[in-house]
């Protein structure tokens, strides 16, 4: 694992993560209680560790990139995306700009993938959500 840490933040961050999923999944909503707590969380442990600059700035940049497709295309990327990349992004902002980069590729390309098997099963996409393949993939990067 790297940066991020011990095991019990990783516990904590896929509590958090399957929590997101499940409710996005269901609901296709991620509520702002969860996020942005999980966000401040998640900021705050990365101040606590001595990495608060790498942790706003992924953070940041992630929600920009998520907020610009946000505004440009709103029935394709919800807010609550935007909200929830502001965690995912600090989380992997502290572990460097590959893990970073990777999560958030990854989760598009996880998306993709998908919504192509959904499609080729002949089921609906239109209102695919997003959330928890933001989050599988962020776990999945900080593994590496």
């Amino acid at each position: 694992m790297h940066r991020m840490g011990e095991m019990w933040e990783f516990a904590v961050l896929a509590v958090w993560c399957v929590w997101l999923s499940v409710t996005d999944l269901r609901t296709r909503r991620l509520p702002n209680a969860v996020t942005l707590s999980g966000a401040v969380a998640i900021v705050g442990v990365a101040g606590l560790r001595g990495e608060l600059r790498p942790a706003i700035v992924g953070a940041l940049l992630l929600a920009g990139v998520y907020l610009f497709m946000h505004l440009a295309s709103p029935a394709s990327m919800g807010g609550g995306d935007v909200k929830l990349a502001l965690g995912l992004g600090a989380a992997t902002g502290t572990a460097g700009s590959a893990v970073w980069l990777a999560a958030a590729v990854g989760a598009f390309a996880l998306t993709a993938l998908v919504g192509c098997v959904l499609r080729v099963a002949g089921r609906r996409v239109e209102d695919l959500p997003h959330g928890p393949s933001m989050c599988f993939a962020t776990l999945a990067a900080l593994t590496l």
